[in-house]
């Protein structure tokens, strides 16, 4: 089993994920972190069917990171109620996981 995480994260614009997954590289809570979108979110919020437009931020970081990241995230992000969730890595390309392992604070 890896000792990696990928948390999905989403946002309301491609700038405002961007400036958030440079955050998270430049405090070395994730090696890397993508920017995909638009796309189309469908949700239940106060008891209404919403949907908007959001773009998807992926960071790859090491699962003992997880909950610094999520309090980080949600401290910088501007949603009541932000998308973060861990997904575990169960393997992969071994060298990849250990650069995201090299380029990851240890946990306090």
């Amino acid at each position: 089993m890896a000792d990696a995480a990928l948390i999905y994260i989403t946002h309301e614009d491609e700038e405002k994920a961007r400036a958030l997954g440079r955050a998270l590289v430049e405090a070395r809570l994730a090696a890397c972190a993508n920017v995909l979108g638009p796309m189309t979110p469908i949700y239940r919020w106060q008891g209404a069917i919403e949907e908007g437009r959001e773009v998807v931020l992926l960071a790859k970081t090491r699962a003992d990171l997880v909950s610094k990241v999520t309090d980080f995230v949600r401290d910088w992000h501007d949603y009541d109620c932000p998308c973060v969730l861990a997904l575990p890595v169960i393997g992969g390309n071994q060298e990849f996981l250990d650069w995201i392992k090299a380029e990851t604070i240890a946990p306090d």
